[in-house]
């Protein structure tokens, strides 16, 4: 039978998966409902037309990125009109990717400094799953977070896999043997990526 210390651990875990993806739609949603509808009057402008044609875009570039986004156009399915919506959505789509994982990091720091006073227990729990709720709804309205996730901006990409970069690295740590190098790779290729 399970001690009280694993199950508290279980309990953790599963609220926080459940939490995490519940601000992730709560991002969503926020960013879904203030969508930019077509281009806007700057670099997204030609970001959509450099993604939809795939063509060269202004340096450094962000290959992936293009290619990620040019498989998106492609849901528009030759419509020029839906192309640029696709595109905005798949944006805030990142851009709540980049808000999980930013609270999901979020409350593994605050498991870390939790444990220094001791056992987990209940309140502790509550008060990391705050902690990570007011860290991720905050950055979800930060001015530059919010003006990159409701268009197709290089930035909306960016920070998803920075954030993603920031979370792998905390499975690392936590990581045993193989699976911690296996963890490390794909940190190196996400460097790559940014």
């Amino acid at each position: 039978m399970p001690n009280g210390s694993t199950l508290l651990d279980q309990k953790f875990n599963k609220l926080n998966t459940i939490v995490g993806w519940l601000i992730f739609l709560f991002a969503v949603v926020v960013y879904y409902s203030t969508l930019e509808p077509t281009a806007s009057f700057w670099d997204c402008s030609e970001n959509l037309s450099i993604y939809y044609k795939l063509e060269v875009g202004h340096p450094p570039g962000e290959p992936f990125l293009q290619l990620i986004q040019h498989l998106v156009s492609l849901l528009a399915f030759g419509d020029v009109h839906k192309a640029a919506p696709v595109m905005n959505h798949a944006a805030s789509t990142f851009s709540a990717l980049a808000i999980l994982f930013l609270f999901w990091t979020t409350t593994f720091f605050g498991r870390k400094l939790m444990e220094r006073s001791g056992e987990l227990t209940d309140g502790k729990i509550y008060a990391i799953l705050g902690s990570g709720i007011i860290a991720a709804t905050s950055f979800t309205f930060a001015d530059s977070m919010w003006f990159s996730a409701v268009e197709a901006s290089v930035w909306a990409m960016s920070i998803c896999f920075t954030s993603l970069m920031f979370w792998c690295s905390t499975k690392w740590y936590r990581a045993e043997g193989s699976a911690a190098q296996r963890w490390i790779i794909l940190i190196f290729f996400l460097i790559g990526h940014l």
